[in-house]
This record gives structure tokens, C-alpha cells and sequence, in this order.
């Protein structure tokens, strides 16, 4: 009973002291996250740059919308949050991405994202081509030629060509995905939802905060 007791208080020892530990020193590379190879600049260096890559097209996009956009919304001063819309090389999902960013131009994005999402996986519309997206941008009250000039603009095209060299420079396979600083892909491959995903990502931000402090 005495070795019971005593391999029981060792195990409640270590369980509180890992408890105690920096969020950073319990992360794992490889389950909680890889390192990105080589590393990316980011468009704010002076801040620390956490980039969601998605699909409008993509389910479980449309499931971690609401998660990431409270989330993101509550992000500390010295963090900063940036989407990035990708294709994988599919025609369909690149019409998605150049409504992303034509939203984006025309100031429509804020009342429209989730509604986009909505229309997709909830009503089942096929927003997969030039002409059933602005027929649905004519169906939300927008104006279909400011659109539709933002659409076909040299900008949004160029956007969307490098938001997908983005993917491929950071290496993404899958989304969503959360990159953090351009050095850390977040996997959280024991994660159990979109909660635990984003609190992950806290640890990881946590851990990039204690480097940047390191160097200086």
C-alpha cells in the first residue's frame, strides 16, 4: 500500500509540474507542430504574423470559421492575423479565391464572408465559376459592376496566384492551416477540436514571442 501511495504522489508530483511548466516547453514538434523549411518572410515582421490558410470550398473551413474569426478577433497587440484563400491547382476553388479578394477591394468582405460560406455548404450553390458568382453577388444587393471590375482586376488575379505560391512555400497540404511567423506550421495532430487547435496555436505564438525575446 506504502509503494501505492508513494508511485501515486510522484505521479500527481509530475503531473503538477508539468501543469507549471512555460506553455512553449510542452510543445512537440511533430505532434503540435513542424518547423517550416525554409522559413518565410511575412509581411510584418515587426509583429507576429499568423496566417490562416482556407477554401471557401473546403467543409471543415466553413466548420472553423466561427472558432478562428473569435479567436483571431481577441489576438494580443504584438500579433497580427492575415487569411489567405488557396486552390490547390482546382479551377473551382480559384473562382472562390478571387471572390475572397474581390470582396476584399470592394469593402464587401466584413457582411459577406460568412454568407459566402453559408451559400456553399449550407444551401448547396455552386459558386464555381465567373457567372454563378456574380450572378449570386447581383442576388446579396452589391453593385455587379464595381464587383465584377474588382473580379477580373490585374490586383485580385495577382493575389490569387500568390496565395497559392504561398501554399507551396509553405508547404501546405491540407486546410484549414495555421502558420505561425512564417517559421511554424501548427499540426496539433492530438488536438480534439477547433478549441483545442487554436489554443495550440497560442502556445506556438507563445514560443515565437520568448525567440523574438531571446534575440534581442
Amino acid at each position: 500500500m506504502q509503494k501505492r501511495f508513494t508511485g501515486w504522489l510522484a505521479a500527481a508530483a509530475l503531473a503538477l509540474f508539468a501543469a507549471a511548466l512555460p506553455a512553449h516547453a510542452q510543445l512537440a514538434v511533430g505532434r503540435d507542430y513542424v518547423p517550416i523549411e525554409p522559413a518565410q518572410a511575412t509581411d510584418t515582421p515587426a509583429k507576429i504574423e499568423v496566417v490562416e490558410f482556407f477554401s471557401y470550398g473546403c467543409p471543415h473551413c466553413s466548420e472553423f470559421h466561427p472558432t478562428v474569426s473569435k479567436w483571431s478577433a481577441n489576438l494580443p497587440a504584438d500579433v497580427v492575423f492575415k487569411r489567405v484563400p488557396v486552390s490547390f491547382g482546382r479551377s473551382q476553388w480559384a473562382a472562390l479565391s478571387k471572390l475572397y479578394y474581390a470582396l476584399e477591394l470592394t469593402g464587401d468582405l466584413a457582411r459577406l464572408d460568412s454568407a459566402v460560406f453559408y451559400a456553399l455548404h449550407a444551401k448547396g450553390l455552386r459558386l464555381y465559376d465567373d457567372k454563378s458568382v456574380i450572378e449570386w453577388i447581383g442576388n446579396q444587393g452589391l453593385d455587379v459592376k464595381k464587383f465584377t471590375d474588382a473580379y477580373n482586376s490585374f490586383g485580385v488575379i495577382s493575389k490569387v496566384k500568390r496565395a497559392d505560391q504561398m501554399a507551396q512555400a509553405f508547404k501546405i497540404q491540407g486546410v484549414p492551416a495555421l502558420a505561425v511567423d512564417g517559421k511554424y506550421l501548427v499540426t496539433g495532430k492530438e488536438t480534439r477540436g477547433f478549441e483545442d487547435l487554436v489554443a495550440l496555436t497560442d502556445k506556438v505564438i507563445d514560443k515565437v514571442r520568448i525567440e523574438r525575446g531571446k534575440k534581442k
